[in-house]
């Protein structure tokens, strides 16, 4: 087991899931910003992004290098990092494909969030090893759920 963890409060999470339903049947994408706080990553805000792959948006996502640059400024301008990027996968599994890994860069965290028949349902996170050969699970945790006694 990998050991990260990434601190998710449920308004944002719930923001990922609502992105994720309102762009069914296609892809939505965005990125995560927070910081590494002692070890652990906290995400404390998002940016909706347009997917913008024109050719099969139900099955892949795309960001451009503006999208990129304009992620890192609002980052800076909250000072905050940009620490990820989500995207949903419609009618299939919160696990990254091979296209996914392909894709991604080491040390951001990715959030997947499966979107079955235009509903939420699972929400996973992953960080691509340093030598780009595979996902490491990054454990979500909820800062505004407390253990119940």
């Amino acid at each position: 087991m990998s050991g990260y963890v990434l601190k998710v409060p449920s308004q944002l999470a719930a923001k990922i899931q609502a992105h994720g339903m309102e762009t069914y049947p296609h892809e939505c994408c965005g990125a995560i910003l927070g910081r590494d706080v002692d070890g652990r990553r906290e995400v404390l805000g998002l940016l909706a992004l347009a997917n913008r792959r024109d050719d099969s948006p139900r099955n892949r996502f795309e960001v451009t290098p503006g999208d990129v640059q304009l992620a890192e400024k609002t980052a800076a301008e909250k000072k905050l990092e940009l620490i990820g990027w989500y995207h949903s996968h419609p009618d299939a599994s919160a696990r990254p494909s091979e296209f996914d890994r392909e894709h991604a860069w080491p040390w951001y965290s990715y959030i997947i969030v499966s979107v079955q028949s235009g509903m939420p349902r699972e929400m996973s996170s992953w960080r691509l090893q340093d030598d780009r050969a595979a996902y490491d699970p990054e454990v979500i945790e909820s800062p505004a759920q407390s253990p119940r006694i």
